[in-house]
């Protein structure tokens, strides 16, 4: 039976060569980058003649536009709409991923711009209100409002979609 070496320890070229792999495979977010070196170098530990300092090699990919958390932002908003998610899921998403407020200015206005076509798109992949084959009885309405809420659906919102008889979609409010 052959037993796998440990990968050795990381030291200032090797931290830096996960980092651009990392970068240049995933989207990513300064948080979330930090959070993957953190967690690289408490499994393999350090071997470098100066202490590790991922938080500055971070701040360099981001000088060179290797991450930028406002693009991450706009890119992650749109795709969590495109899913039917509201905004108070994509901003709390958005959060978790590390972006500060400054940087999720533009994908929350672009979250409130388009909940409506959020919530629609929601309402039909779950089957919901409109997209339903029936009117839900009372416990069912409760189930979809749940649903919308935990989607990121604010109350009225959610209301409009579960409340509109099958066939009938809502109309778009301003």
């Amino acid at each position: 039976m052959t037993s796998k070496r440990p990968p050795p320890p990381l030291d200032e070229d090797l931290l830096r060569e996960l980092a651009l792999r990392y970068v240049g495979r995933f989207a990513t977010s300064r948080g979330k980058l930090l959070a993957y070196l953190a967690r690289k170098l408490r499994e393999r530990g350090w071997s470098g003649e100066a202490p590790a300092d991922p938080e500055a090699l971070v701040a360099r990919f981001a000088e060179l536009g290797y991450v930028d958390d406002s693009g991450f932002a706009l890119m992650k908003s749109a795709a969590l709409g495109r899913r039917g998610y509201g905004a108070r899921r994509i901003t709390e998403t958005l959060r978790a991923a590390g972006i500060e407020e400054a940087d999720r200015g533009a994908a929350d206005a672009q979250a409130q711009a388009d909940r409506w076509a959020a919530a629609d798109r929601f309402a039909r992949r779950k089957r919901i209100g409109p997209y339903a084959m029936q009117a839900p009885d009372p416990k069912g309405r409760e189930k979809a409002i749940a649903a919308f809420l935990r989607a990121g659906h604010d109350y009225a919102l959610a209301r409009r979609w579960v409340d509109a008889a099958p066939g009938d979609v809502p109309e778009a409010e301003d």
